[in-house]
């Protein structure tokens, strides 16, 4: 898994987001080309979801010939219909998804799935089936690593004791999730990283990514673009942070 990660909520949605600008959604020859530059500058990582609007079928359609040469991330959980996110953890709803993922994406196997917590994040790995569900999924080799996309330091501490990995929010202006990143360290399990650019809103990239990636826990930081001078210049910034 390459350490820059390529978040696809663009590649199928632009409506309900944080992003600083309106955008237009790509087309699927623009999407070749920036998954074209993303291989070429060394990425593999791909991280979508459900939520994600039409991200997964266009992926399904776009990787369908290069299936092993990508790391698919896509998650259970959340719904994003008419504008609304509605959340359903529950057993049948687990797996609807999972199946749902596996034919959209094309695909035979889920490299890592997360669960896409709500802001009651705990409660959704405790007192609900969707970690269950997801074991049983790993257990038939359909999911390979199953973790959480978190929301609370209470949730991605609990991530990491029961999961492979957590999904945690951290960026200069939100880092009470350094606790979790420490335990991450403590149990030799890697961390994965959303908002490392504040959704769009970081003034300094360079200066962001070497602050995300301090931690030898981090295995992938995910920044969401469509356009393939951004991710260009997120990359070289990405190889500035790390020297």
């Amino acid at each position: 898994m390459s350490p820059f990660g390529l978040g696809t909520v663009k590649f199928g949605r632009n409506t309900g987001l944080k992003y600083p600008n309106d955008f237009e959604l790509p087309t699927d020859g623009q999407l070749e080309q920036l998954l074209s530059c993303a291989r070429e500058l060394g990425i593999n990582f791909l991280d979508t979801a459900p939520a994600y609007g039409t991200s997964e079928v266009r992926l399904g359609n776009l990787l369908k010939n290069s299936r092993n040469d990508w790391v698919i991330s896509t998650k259970v959980g959340e719904i994003f219909d008419n504008g609304l996110s509605t959340y359903d953890f529950s057993s049948k709803a687990t797996a609807t998804s999972i199946e749902n993922s596996l034919r959209s994406l094309q695909t035979e196997y889920l490299d890592l799935v997360l669960v896409h917590c709500n802001k009651q994040d705990v409660d959704n790995l405790l007192r609900t089936d969707v970690v269950s569900t997801l074991r049983r999924y790993q257990e038939k080799g359909y999911v390979r690593l199953i973790g959480a996309s978190t929301n609370t330091v209470e949730g991605g501490l609990l991530a990491l004791d029961m999961l492979d990995t957590a999904m945690i929010t951290y960026n200069q202006n939100e880092t009470e999730q350094q606790t979790v990143i420490k335990k991450a360290e403590e149990l030799h399990k890697g961390v994965l990283l959303k908002k490392v650019l504040a959704s769009g809103h970081a003034a300094d990239v360079s200066r962001s990514l070497k602050f995300a990636l301090a931690s030898s826990a981090v295995t992938s930081a995910i920044v969401g673009t469509i356009n393939p001078d951004h991710l260009s210049a997120n990359v070289s910034a990405m190889l500035k942070a790390l020297e």
